[in-house]
């Protein structure tokens, strides 16, 4: 089985990568882990992983920078159905729009807008860095033996404002709620960075690997 995290100068790759070994090990899940900005390689992979750090305009354009790889991302997910995991701004990359600084069109994958954390207690402060609880919205694959008050590490200050209910997974509560853990088909993304969740980063990672939509 071929992961493909895709580089398009974006994200800890170097972090994401050793998590998704450490797992695939620990599960005994016979996968090659491959950083790669190869349209090609993206294109046949059988999952497709997308980490984000940064803005989500910065991120939009150096996506669409490296020629093909949006097309061979579209392919291996919207065409063949692979399993995907998008990570931080990598799962606000698949809104219909970031209004981050200015508005940008994301992927269009699931269906909302990523707008500015607005929290109702000031005392929150903006960014959102640290620990919050994972609050299970329905049942999913990736959450599969995480355990009730499981936490996530979040870094963020922009969210992802679903426009359908149905496509939220997890939340976490930060002056109201903020969706987690999105998903809708083969796609899933979280707004917490799991290889920096410890545990239960280790234990989502390990249900992507072995998810089955």
């Amino acid at each position: 089985m071929i992961v493909a995290i895709v580089d398009y100068g974006s994200g800890n790759l170097r972090s994401a990568a050793k998590a998704f070994e450490r797992a695939a090990a620990e599960n005994a899940i016979g996968a090659e882990i491959v950083v790669t900005s190869v349209p090609e390689i993206v294109a046949g992979a059988d999952r497709v992983v997308l980490p984000g750090v940064g803005a989500f305009a910065d991120c939009r354009r150096g996506l669409a920078a490296v020629p093909g790889l949006e097309a061979a991302m579209r392919e291996a997910v919207c065409a063949r159905g692979r399993p995907f995991l998008g990570i931080c701004v990598g799962m606000q990359l698949m809104a219909d729009r970031g209004r981050e600084f200015e508005i940008t069109e994301g992927l269009g994958w699931i269906g909302g807008e990523v707008v500015a954390l607005e929290p109702n207690d000031p005392v929150l402060k903006i960014p959102h860095i640290g620990w919050n609880e994972l609050i299970q919205h329905r049942v999913h694959p990736l959450l599969e033996g995480l355990a009730a008050g499981a936490h996530g590490y979040f870094v963020h200050s922009y969210h992802f404002r679903l426009r359908e209910d149905v496509d939220l997974v997890a939340a976490t509560d930060y002056g109201g709620r903020v969706a987690a853990i999105v998903g809708h088909n083969n796609v899933a993304g979280t707004q917490f960075h799991p290889e920096k969740s410890q545990m239960a980063g280790l234990r989502l990672i390990g249900n992507f690997l072995r998810w089955r939509p």
